[in-house]
């Protein structure tokens, strides 16, 4: 396994910070879908512009959906075709008409 690349004090906190606004980031937009105040429409229309909600994976979006657990939340997947690992911006045109048909 290699060592990780050698950074300097600067940028080694460059990096802290900007993982820590992506996960504020991912953690603001799950707790907006749970509220029910984003639609999955909307998070798909997010993820074109925002390079953070473009990494979440379909799977976290999903089970933060009201009444879609993690069951339910992979049965979908299966059944349309995604892998679990699949993040937003990986999901086709199809993939994604879908998802927004089954959850409108």
């Amino acid at each position: 396994m290699p060592a990780p690349p050698k950074l300097s004090d600067e940028q080694r906190l460059a990096a802290l910070e900007k993982a820590a606004e992506a996960r504020r980031v991912r953690a603001e937009l799950k707790a907006l879908i749970k509220m029910g105040s984003l639609t999955l429409s909307e998070v798909l229309e997010k993820s074109d512009s925002n390079e953070i909600i473009s990494r979440t994976k379909v799977l976290a979006v999903l089970e933060s959906m009201p009444k879609i657990g993690k069951v339910k939340a992979r049965r979908i997947m299966k059944e349309i075709g995604i892998a679990e690992s699949r993040r937003l911006r990986g999901l086709g045109d199809q993939q994604r008409a879908a998802l927004v048909s089954e959850f409108s």
